[in-house]
């Protein structure tokens, strides 16, 4: 029996809820395919071009956000802020320990070069926090939120912290 005083679900909630489980492998599979390129290009051999780099990854970075803010809300889309703090410290690891596999360091590139994939890693890492919380049925359970939220992060600083001990330790 529905409740007559129940609020209306918002357009976000609404779209959240047709989409379903498409989203997510879409997006990833989308993302993991212009991700790669976009890491190819900038640490690949014979650097791409610096302006081709940034239109390639740029635009699509440009979308994938309107397509976050239009399907998850803004709310959703500030917590991206907090996964981007997170992932100075996260990205520096992976891409460092991702680097060190083909012998090469971090600091052989210039930060502008990392610009495009360090932005893939932030939009990855949003979608893998959408997905667990909708994974775990949290999205409208604040004390599960709360539980997932944290666990997330602790879990992701302590594998980051691992990958660079393990990097630093490898040097």
């Amino acid at each position: 029996m529905e409740r007559k005083d129940a609020p209306e679900p918002s357009r976000t909630q609404a779209l959240q809820r047709n989409v379903g489980c498409f989203i997510y492998p879409f997006f990833a599979i989308h993302m993991l395919a212009f991700g790669a390129s976009g890491f190819f290009l900038a640490y690949g051999q014979g650097h791409a071009d610096l302006a081709f780099l940034y239109l390639h990854g740029g635009i699509a970075i440009v979308v994938y956000i309107a397509f976050y803010l239009t399907i998850f809300g803004r709310e959703q889309v500030q917590w991206m802020l907090i996964n981007a703090a997170l992932g100075i410290f996260g990205i520096y690891a992976q891409v460092g320990w991702i680097l060190a596999r083909f012998g090469r360091r971090i600091d052989d590139y210039p930060w502008y070069v990392h610009v495009v994939p360090f932005l893939y890693y932030v939009l990855y890492t949003f979608l893998l926090r959408q997905f667990l919380i909708d994974a775990t049925r949290s999205r409208d359970n604040p004390r599960r939120r709360s539980i997932v939220d944290t666990a997330y992060v602790l879990v992701s600083v302590f594998v980051y912290g691992l990958m660079l001990w393990r990097t630093q330790a490898s040097r």
